[in-house]
């Protein structure tokens, strides 16, 4: 079987501190499980910060980047995907992990919880309030909130018993 592929979507150059020190912290409980994890690929905001504690924890990275140059991925990706798709390539993050961690993001972040809950993907909203937008998605029991990085991990752990 296959590596455990965590994807961890999230703001870039506008992360708030606060959401990328969660998202480094995530990257490092990732590692710590012998998890893949799996983010946008560039040198910024979350994708940084989660790649980083990943990195830093001894973890694997994988970067699918929306450029056609794989120069442009932050330097804890290990392996850099250039996909020349731009957006697009939320598409290829969401259908290549597992679950899906979201922190607070904007508008590319939006479209990939939507992506994940359209494709019947787990998806775990860390520090991220959306309102009652994807409601119907949490009562089915596909859509997880949490508050803690701590927490996001007991959820992976609670999915990937029920798979």
């Amino acid at each position: 079987m296959s590596r455990f592929i965590v994807g961890v979507m999230g703001g870039g150059e506008t992360a708030a501190a606060e959401h990328c020190k969660m998202a480094y912290h995530l990257g490092k409980l990732i590692a710590q499980k012998n998890w893949v994890l799996l983010n946008g690929g560039r040198p910024a905001g979350v994708m940084e910060a989660s790649a980083r504690g990943a990195k830093d924890n001894g973890g694997l990275t994988i970067g699918i980047l929306p450029d056609r140059d794989s120069r442009f991925s932050s330097e804890y990706i290990d392996i850099a995907i250039a996909t020349g798709m731009g957006d697009g390539r939320n598409y290829i993050n969401i259908l290549s992990s597992h679950v899906i961690v979201a922190l607070p993001g904007r508008a590319g972040t939006i479209s990939e919880i939507a992506l994940a809950l359209k494709n019947n993907k787990n998806v775990i909203l860390l520090g991220f309030d959306t309102g009652s937008l994807f409601n119907i998605y949490q009562q089915s029991g596909l859509l997880h909130p949490v508050s803690t990085p701590e927490e996001a991990i007991c959820v992976i752990d609670n999915i990937r018993k029920k798979q």
